[in-house]
């Protein structure tokens, strides 16, 4: 009975003195939602139990619950009492008018009044979310004083102190263990923080400035609408920042989030069933794919893996897990130069991810269309240029195209083996390459020293399709000249209908010995007749070699081979060469 009489007397005190002039008034921030049906829902719950329910537009989509209005003793007290009971969050604050937008609870209710005025003049806040003040109270908003800053702080729990070292050490603040107890070293860090925001340097942080340190530390996620999605289909529930990312589509193993703002930000959850097998096979698929960068560390165990991969335009991190025969975890794609949110999102997806019962259906997404240049949906990584090339020695050498590996980034072999540029020839148009680790070709060019008859037979070895194929293709021509149309001695002219990814590939005469490699088609204004190429010679590429230490096979054989043979000695000897960015 005397808790009821309390309570109506302390509904009787504040309700009177909620008359105050409006330049005093002040709210209790409690709650604050993305979602307008759902804090119309928490609003009509508040209002069963308490009085002063009201609910404000924040901006960004955001929806706040406030009580009051009150004059600022009386706010401090209702903050103190419903805090205690329980009644109201932990991390509640006091705040002033300028916070809040247009009402929408109690329905019905105009801007006249109890409510900021006028309402529907008052611009919404920039960013999204529960926008506590970043700077000391206003004239008219009162702040507890240390020794009452130190009552309220008795009521925190162990997780709320070590939630308020961990906002602090994210500012750059606080540098020791997240114990949760506020020694010295806490201390300074918090008097510090007051400093760079304004406030008195006491060490002691108030109900205002814990709620304002706490935003700071949250704003990262209120930003892009960090909520709690279960995707019953994947089989998983996890912190998403649906404010930025929408679901898509689903297109085995992937649940795809696109983007919804000119950042970029994208989010697929990873979920199939499977073993290790399927775990190893996905991590290589993935290092494939455009959107994960090849440079950043990468790790895999037996039963997971963590990818991050960067580039100029963005940072990916990926990281999937085997559990009780299923494979679930998730990609982020975040923008290049966004780190300190990035990590903060981050780390609230990684904690909170959970894994409900079953997987997504491998068939789904079957129905979409095809194409050999998506996985599931994504796009494979391409390199910018591609062209062939030859193995020249038992280590894996190879001659190709000056042009192909000009400028870049990486060069690789089949797709699969690092390479660098050892030596280089533009004005002869011919590149020797070593491949990182050794490599055992099949075959290897037999250089020769005795150039074929004028219009005999010769072919071309080449990925004229990019490697698309698998496979080399070999193109018939004829020997036009031994010199170029200038009269370049290190040249050949051929009769050959060559595609441009042939570019490097060996030129073979009738034996199956390399008379030399085929060069690209000439730019520029003049346009040569489509069948005429040009081939840098053996002998010129045998002296390029031997500059760069490269021991190459030479000799030539009197007896031609036949076209199947000649096949089985291109496919063992031609490599795709392909240039990356």
């Amino acid at each position: 009975m005397k808790k009821l009489l309390g309570w109506i007397a302390f509904t009787i005190l504040f309700a009177a003195r909620a008359a105050v002039a409006q330049e005093e008034n002040v709210w209790v921030q409690i709650e604050a939602h993305p979602s307008l049906t759902v804090a119309e829902e928490r609003a009509r719950r508040y209002a069963a139990e308490m009085p002063d329910v009201n609910g404000f537009a924040l901006g960004g989509s955001w929806y706040g619950i406030a009580l009051g209005p009150y004059a600022p003793e009386d706010a401090r007290q209702v903050l103190q009492v419903y805090r205690a009971e329980g009644k109201i969050p932990r991390d509640s604050y006091i705040t002033g008018t300028r916070t809040y937008g247009r009402r929408f609870y109690p329905i019905g209710v105009g801007p006249e009044g109890t409510a900021p005025a006028p309402l529907d003049a008052q611009p919404l806040a920039s960013n999204p979310g529960p926008a506590a003040p970043d700077t000391p109270a206003p004239v008219g908003q009162v702040d507890e004083t240390p020794a009452e800053a130190r009552v309220s702080e008795r009521l925190l729990t162990a997780q709320d102190r070590m939630d308020l070292q961990r906002a602090m050490q994210w500012g750059g603040f606080y540098n020791a263990g997240i114990d949760g107890a506020f020694g010295a070293g806490t201390r300074r860090s918090m008097g510090d923080w007051q400093v760079a925001n304004g406030y008195e340097p006491t060490g002691i942080l108030t109900t205002r400035q814990r709620a304002v340190l706490m935003e700071q530390y949250n704003q990262p996620l209120t930003s892009v609408g960090m909520t709690r999605q279960s995707d019953i289909r994947a089989g998983i529930a996890m912190q998403m920042p649906l404010g930025v990312v929408a679901f898509a589509k689903y297109q085995s193993p992937f649940a795809h989030y696109d983007a919804t703002t000119d950042d970029g930000i994208r989010l697929l959850l990873i979920s199939e069933p499977g073993e290790s097998d399927t775990l190893y096979g996905l991590y290589d698929i993935l290092q494939t794919l455009d959107i994960v960068p090849l440079d950043g560390p990468r790790e895999r165990t037996r039963t997971g893996f963590t990818i991050e991969g960067r580039n100029a335009r963005m940072v990916t991190h990926v990281e999937a897990s085997l559990q009780d025969d299923e494979i679930k975890g998730f990609i982020l794609t975040w923008p290049t130069g966004d780190e300190r949110r990035r990590a903060r999102v981050l780390a609230e997806m990684k904690t909170s991810f959970t894994r409900l019962p079953g997987t997504l259906d491998p068939l789904a997404g079957a129905e979409q269309e095809q194409n050999v240049d998506l996985v599931s949906g994504l796009e494979v990584r391409k390199p910018s240029v591609t062209g062939s090339g030859f193995f020249v020695d038992r280590q894996g050498s190879v001659v190709t195209s000056a042009a192909t590996v000009a400028s870049c980034g990486r060069v690789t072999l089949a797709d699969e083996y690092q390479a660098r540029v050892v030596a280089s020839d533009p004005a002869l148009g011919v590149a020797v390459l070593r491949p990182t680790d050794r490599l055992a070709p099949m075959e290897i060019a037999r250089l020769s020293d005795l150039l074929p008859r004028l219009q005999s037979e010769i072919a071309v070895a080449g990925y004229s399709f990019g490697g698309v194929l698998g496979a080399p293709s070999l193109t018939f021509g004829t020997l036009s000249d031994t010199r170029g149309l200038d009269g370049e001695d290190g040249l050949t002219r051929l009769a050959l209908a060559a595609q441009p990814g042939d570019a490097g590939g060996p030129v073979f005469d009738a034996g199956g010995s390399v008379v030399g490699m085929l060069l690209p088609e000439k730019g520029g204004a003049q346009q040569l007749p489509t069948d005429v190429r040009f081939a840098a010679k053996s002998g010129a590429i045998a002296s390029l070699l031997k500059q760069a230490g490269v021991g190459a096979a030479g000799g030539s054989s009197p007896e031609s081979v036949a076209p199947q043979d000649l096949m089985k000695l291109a496919e063992g000897m031609t490599v795709l060469v392909s240039c990356w960015e």
